[in-house]
């Protein structure tokens, strides 16, 4: 066996764990963040995630539950929640039922486990009247007779 091999095998054995005890690397972690307490599996997919849907705030819309963000930003989730069969990544109904927009967001943003492979392009949603670029996901908007309007062209009424 070359030193080097050697060496390593060495040092590795040195970090072995003792029988009995568990290594950090064994236990499960969050898929999303990467935490490793109070964590459970999602319905819809079975991957390890925070179980931290009790910090979620109501009426807050805070990102800050990697267990809700999942299941409610994702197709994944969406999927599981509309009962929809096979998988979420060649559902016809989860396809057609989604604004484009939103549902390569849904895709593709980082409350995901596996991402969208190859999104669909689609032309941005615009304010009907000052023209500028909504981002449907992130930015309020109103959708009225007119069309959807930005903010600042039409404010929320609270």
């Amino acid at each position: 066996m070359p030193a080097r091999s050697a060496a390593r095998a060495t040092r590795t054995a040195k970090r072995a764990q003792p029988a009995g005890k568990t290594a950090a690397a064994d236990k499960p972690r969050c898929g999303l963040c990467g935490k490793r307490s109070r964590l459970t599996r999602t319905e819809c997919c079975g991957q390890w995630i925070c179980d931290d849907a009790d910090s979620y705030v109501l009426f807050s819309y805070a990102r800050n539950s990697c267990w809700r963000n999942h299941r409610r930003y994702t197709l994944c989730g969406h999927h599981y929640r509309e009962g929809h069969q096979g998988r979420w990544q060649d559902c016809a109904k989860c396809r057609s039922g989604i604004k484009t927009e939103m549902y390569v967001y849904y895709g593709t943003n980082e409350y995901n486990f596996e991402k969208l492979a190859d999104p669909p392009t689609f032309e941005p949603t615009r304010c009907a009247a000052c023209n500028r670029v909504i981002k449907l996901a992130t930015e309020g908007y109103t959708i009225s007779r007119g069309g959807t309007y930005c903010a600042r062209c039409r404010p929320l009424p609270f």
